[in-house]
């Protein structure tokens, strides 16, 4: 059992782009279902929905794929952990491939994208990096 659910999600959308996989489901959580509102709105994934169970619930995550099998989440990395809390400053958050990827920080507004957080002037966690 693992105490970082969120590197599990992490883990389970990388293995899903390798194996290209249409959908996966993953146990939810409020911070989970955020990060899968930034994912689709960045274009990572196609989609996603809450699956209410007896449990804590479910969100099935929807992948979508170039014409010739191309992925669109090259690579996802989690940055902050629980042994190891990354905090940065709006000013010094990473920028991922000049641009061409995204940070996705927790930060007093909610979860973002760096460059909306930098536009905002607000700091916080950088929770993973995808591009």
């Amino acid at each position: 059992m693992s105490t970082d659910l969120i590197a599990d999600m992490i883990a389970m959308i990388k293995n899903a782009q390798q194996k290209y996989l249409e959908k996966i489901d993953a146990p939810s959580s409020k911070i989970k279902e955020d990060l899968c509102r930034v994912l689709k709105e960045e274009g990572y994934i196609s989609s996603y929905k809450k699956i209410e169970n007896y449990k804590q619930g479910l969100l099935r995550i929807y992948f979508e794929y170039g014409d010739s099998k191309e992925r669109t989440i090259k690579d996802i990395k989690r940055t902050s952990r629980p042994g190891l809390r990354v905090y940065r400053k709006w000013t010094e958050l990473p920028r991922v491939y000049r641009g061409l990827g995204i940070s996705v920080v927790s930060t007093s507004k909610g979860l973002m994208t760096d460059k909306e957080a930098r536009k905002k002037h607000l700091g916080g966690e950088v929770i993973c990096t995808v591009w």
